[in-house]
């Protein structure tokens, strides 16, 4: 006779709408007739221990989970800032809870690597509020980071400026992850709709992660966004809106961090020096999208905010600029090690990769913290080395 799991009915129900499965596809998953998911989580009938555990694993959930007697109540140990009108759900996603608390376990690590290396706290990390001018934040980004007008003109591209830009960053300790799913599963795709990146404050290892399905100009000013939140020394979450107005759709330290990077990006002066009036309105923006290497909305959103053009043409030249917006490119192959960097920063990757390699890891725990193969750990090591 087959043994039933005594499950709460409700726990299967929670769990599939949480993840957004139907009936018909969580009993494809299990596998059993849909009308056997119904009956189960009514209470009509329950699973063999068998299928609880294909349940567990196909509603990404502990086993435990499905014998308590209420679902469990969610919560992420980061402010939720998000603020887009419209966004997807005002719950985050499973896929984001796991994205974050990967980002949160690497750091763990690395804290506790550099302070067995005895680093000392950063100085920057928290140095402002808040109630600082944007300016002089922003001033100090630049200036600690060498964020300036040769690392521009040395840049091709917006891409490399993103390269350079995060070299820079990860040179004074700040771990940057970037990624456009969960880990390597590409069919868990990271939603821009949903998030755009978060920053997790730290004075011993600062991390901020960005969602790379974004356009590579809106993941530059992702980058200034959330560097202006360790400045301030603030953790959250983050989906920047340069459309809406700032006083009502955001909370305070997101206007604040927009200006920050905003600042960083096109400090005010020198956009106002460069602003041709004489100029139709969209060969301003291209000038000035090709000197800063920021996009078009950043652009427009800056001389909305200086004074330079009135609501009424932001929001006209906003809507052609959006439509203009090229969709992010799926690789086509490239270096699959630059790949395991980026996706777990460069600097984590050659301590972790040193560690193991050392014998101050074991390698399974390396692969494990770097969501890669044990094997590909020596790939790893080789191409560090040469770098």
């Amino acid at each position: 006779m087959t043994l039933k799991a005594h499950i709460t009915p409700e726990i299967i129900r929670w769990a599939r709408e949480r993840l957004h499965v139907s009936e018909e596809e969580l009993a494809e998953r299990v596998p059993v007739k849909p009308d056997k998911v119904v009956k189960w989580e009514i209470g009509d009938d329950q699973p063999s221990f068998r299928q609880a555990r294909q349940i567990s694993k196909a509603l990404r959930i502990p086993f435990g989970y499905l014998f308590l007697t209420q679902p469990p109540a969610e919560s992420i140990p980061i402010p939720d800032l998000r603020t887009i009108p419209g966004a997807e759900s005002a719950h985050l996603s499973v896929d984001f809870i796991d994205v974050l608390n990967d980002a949160l376990r690497k750091q763990d690590w690395y804290r506790e690597h550099l302070r067995a290396e005895e680093f000392e706290p950063l100085p920057f990390v928290g140095a402002f509020n808040i109630t600082t001018p944007a300016e002089d934040v922003a001033n100090d980004i630049r200036d600690t980071l060498e964020i300036d007008n040769g690392l521009r003109r040395s840049s091709k591209n917006w891409e490399e400026f993103l390269r350079s830009f995060i070299l820079n960053v990860e040179e004074k300790r700040i771990l940057v992850l970037r990624n456009s799913v969960v880990g390597n599963n590409s069919h868990r795709p990271l939603s821009v709709s949903e998030f755009r990146g978060f920053a997790l404050s730290d004075s011993i290892a600062p991390l901020v992660f960005i969602n790379s399905r974004d356009a590579k100009t809106a993941q530059i000013f992702t980058l200034a966004h959330e560097l202006a939140h360790l400045w301030i020394g603030e953790s959250g979450v983050s989906n920047l809106n340069m459309r809406g107005s700032p006083s009502k759709e955001q909370s305070r330290i997101e206007r604040y961090c927009n200006r920050v990077a905003a600042e960083v990006l096109i400090p005010s002066r020198e956009f106002r020096n460069n602003w041709n009036p004489r100029e139709s309105l969209d060969d301003a923006i291209s000038n000035l999208v090709r000197r800063y290497r920021v996009s078009s909305l950043v652009v427009l959103r800056r001389a909305l905010d200086l004074g330079l053009i009135d609501r009424d043409t932001f929001f006209e030249q906003y809507d052609i600029e959006v439509g203009r917006q090229m969709p992010v490119r799926k690789s086509k192959g490239g270096d699959p090690f630059a790949t395991y960097w980026t996706r777990s920063s460069k600097r984590l990757t050659e301590a972790v990769v040193s560690s193991a390699f050392e014998g101050r890891m074991l390698y399974r725990d390396a692969a494990h913290l770097l969501g890669v193969k044990v094997k590909t750990l020596q790939g790893l090591a080789d191409r560090l080395g040469g770098q």
